[in-house]
């Protein structure tokens, strides 16, 4: 679930609906329908496992999108798929109807995204074999070959497709289990120790970039040294 605004209306739901259809929930505070049908609707998304999502746009503080909706009267529900509306209701309706209008905008899962649902190695294996880039089973694969300590297995999985952020963690995790780096609490003493020798060890500086990559940009000890390596690079 997503709240969008008139400023990223046209990347949030105009977009993004190019992959993946888009419901836009146009709503109010002051609604008491829409507070009834928001949750609904959430659920209802929620179910397709992120084949269909949903954007929730405040008509009070963005007049833009609900005039390119045309709305006179809120709840108002639009289903969005490449650039264009496809389907829509307004006012409150009961959960089944709103479970089968996301319904109909959900594709019918493949084979290979049923055996990635089962999530067991040869289920994973076998949606991978049915389509190679799964988004599904490919990261879910790799996982499972890391906790196996099968960080081998899990590069070449991960060398397939173009990298993710999420692909980009696994494969940093992976690296580092292969040269056998464990990331634990003492990481400080590690990353500066490895800081000395990036400018003139590239095996050194892709370890620090994985210890940081597994860090996450969370951690704020990720962009201190992420500054530091730069300092010491350029």
């Amino acid at each position: 679930m997503t709240d969008v605004t008139d400023d990223t209306f046209e990347a949030a739901v105009m977009t993004r609906s190019a992959e993946v259809p888009v419901v836009v929930d146009l709503w109010a505070p002051w609604c008491g329908p829409c507070r009834t049908l928001g949750p609904m609707l959430e659920q209802a998304v929620a179910a397709t496992g992120g084949a269909v999502e949903l954007a929730k746009v405040n008509v009070d503080e963005n007049p833009r999108v609900a005039a390119t909706f045309q709305v006179q009267s809120i709840p108002a529900v639009f289903a969005v798929r490449d650039g264009k509306v496809v389907d829509g209701f307004i006012g409150a309706v009961p959960g089944a109807q709103v479970e089968a209008f996301v319904a109909r905008l959900a594709p019918e899962p493949t084979e290979a995204d049923l055996m990635a649902a089962a999530g067991d190695e040869a289920s994973l294996r076998r949606a991978l074999e049915l389509q190679p880039d799964h988004p599904v089973a490919l990261p879910a694969l790799a996982r499972l070959l890391l906790d196996k300590g099968d960080p081998e297995g899990a590069l070449e999985l991960l060398a397939r497709v173009p990298e993710t952020a999420e692909l980009r963690a696994l494969a940093a995790e992976a690296r580092l289990a292969g040269q056998q780096v464990a990331v634990g609490e003492d990481v400080s003493s590690l990353l500066d120790d490895l800081l000395e020798r990036v400018r003139d060890d590239e095996g050194a500086r892709q370890e620090f970039l994985d210890v940081l990559e597994t860090l996450g940009v969370d951690d704020p000890r990720t962009a201190r040294y992420r500054k530091a390596l730069a300092a010491r690079l350029f």
